[in-house]
């Protein structure tokens, strides 16, 4: 009994040298939600990704980082090849501006499919309604597709490709608002 009493009595001394020990800061960093998305690549929870691999890991208004080289303007990505891509706006997107999806069959350097299984359309900073003519054009070529804003649909497509799926992006930069 003698020792729980002495043991009581000590116990809120060793918690005030405890906070006098503890670093104090005076401003804690936390990351924004601008930030959050080039935090990806540091918390990769899926291990052994290829170093290969096609992976976004920053955005801005006008460019992506990709694999630590910064692109401008919207791009086109089919499994792990990245290229250019001419859309500046959303209503620039057409099957004419997707007309590569009918030629890139199989996708080079990939053994495992012949086939993309979905194409996502980064919108820029908003979602935007696709026409109906380029739904049916996405879907007659076998793919499924998926519009988002470019910042989720660059990291969907991380997502997917680290699981080995066959997927594409077209992107256009965040900034792009129409």
């Amino acid at each position: 009994m003698a020792t729980r009493l002495k043991s009581m009595a000590t116990l809120p001394k060793l918690i005030q040298t405890m906070r006098k020990e503890a670093p104090k800061h005076s401003n804690p960093v936390l990351p924004s939600l601008r930030r959050a998305f080039s935090l990806y690549d540091q918390i990769n929870l899926i291990d052994n990704v290829p170093e290969d691999q096609l992976r976004f890991q920053e955005f801005n208004e006008t460019s992506f980082t990709v694999n630590g080289v910064k692109y401008e303007g919207s791009l086109l990505c089919v499994g792990n090849l990245l290229m250019s891509w001419s859309p500046r706006q959303f209503s620039d997107i057409t099957p004419d501006s997707l007309s590569i999806f009918q030629t890139v069959r199989p996708i080079p350097g990939d053994n495992t499919s012949n086939t993309i299984e979905l194409l996502i359309v980064g919108c820029g900073r908003n979602i935007h309604p696709v026409t109906p003519e380029l739904r049916q054009f996405v879907k007659s070529i076998g793919m499924k597709l998926e519009t988002v804003d470019s910042r989720n649909a660059a990291s969907t497509y991380n997502i997917l490709n680290e699981e080995g799926r066959v997927v594409a992006a077209a992107l256009l930069p965040y900034g792009v608002t129409s």
